[in-house]
């Protein structure tokens, strides 16, 4: 009998789609896989920070460097009652976690895909988010987010510049929505916005978290003098520029 060598990603896909039988979905499942298409839309899920993320409407996937600084940010955070936003929440991934990790924690989302919408709400569900805790808006940016003030913001928008398309992995080019991923004016349309738009929906001392492309650090700390924000910056687990503090002055 020949004995078949698995690759780390056909290992999880067995154990964790079809418990172990190599059934024919499973070969179909391989064949997926080697077409390029990224592991876990084949399995279907992905985990964050101890929160099962259903992918079922191809929403970003949720990335290890995003774990890791939403995970030391979390970490810093009251355990007394705060009122937080995730904005471009594509899966939800981020307030989720923050859900299930501060129980005093509540999370509102802001996304625009009406697909998105449902998928967060699945989520939610999925991770038995108490839906008191909660509440999702249809939403380009803030352009629906009520007049309300928040203790924190979280926001990992689009920030890949379309003329470095090119430095992206193939699999994430042909299968990962590119909403989520390109946008213009260097990458750095979306992060003006929140950097000139986000104070308004701030407490007093409240802090905007937001993830970008190391190459983009010198740039925003340039664009943070001139807003409203204290600005520090943190690497992620590859020593990389990842995210920035912003405290509102």
């Amino acid at each position: 009998m020949t004995h078949i060598k698995r690759t780390k990603d056909e290992l999880w896909l067995l154990r964790d789609k079809h418990q172990g039988e190599e059934t024919p979905e499973f070969h179909n499942d391989i064949s997926r896989l080697a077409n390029g298409e990224p592991v876990d839309y084949v399995i279907g899920f992905s985990e964050f920070l101890g929160a099962k993320i259903d992918l079922t409407h191809r929403p970003l996937i949720p990335r290890q460097e995003t774990e890791y600084w939403v995970e030391k940010i979390m970490h810093s955070l009251p355990l007394s009652e705060v009122n937080i936003l995730d904005i471009f929440a594509g899966s939800g991934c981020i307030g989720i976690a923050l859900l299930k990790n501060l129980p005093n924690s509540n999370v509102d989302f802001g996304e625009m895909d009406p697909n998105l919408i449902q998928q967060i709400e699945k989520n939610l569900i999925i991770n038995e988010i108490d839906s008191a805790r909660t509440h999702i808006y249809e939403s380009d940016v803030f352009t629906n987010i009520p007049p309300k003030k928040y203790d924190y913001i979280f926001a990992n928008p689009p920030y890949i510049s379309h003329d470095r398309k090119y430095q992206v992995a193939k699999s994430v080019i042909e299968h990962e929505p590119h909403m989520a991923l390109f946008t213009e004016d260097d990458g750095l349309f979306f992060i003006k916005k929140l950097l000139n738009e986000a104070p308004d929906f701030l407490n007093p001392k409240g802090k905007l978290f937001m993830e970008f492309d190391e190459w983009q650090k010198d740039t925003i700390e340039e664009l943070a003098k001139n807003s409203k924000f204290d600005a520090i910056f943190l690497k992620d687990q590859f020593d990389k520029w990842r995210v920035m503090e912003g405290i509102l002055k």
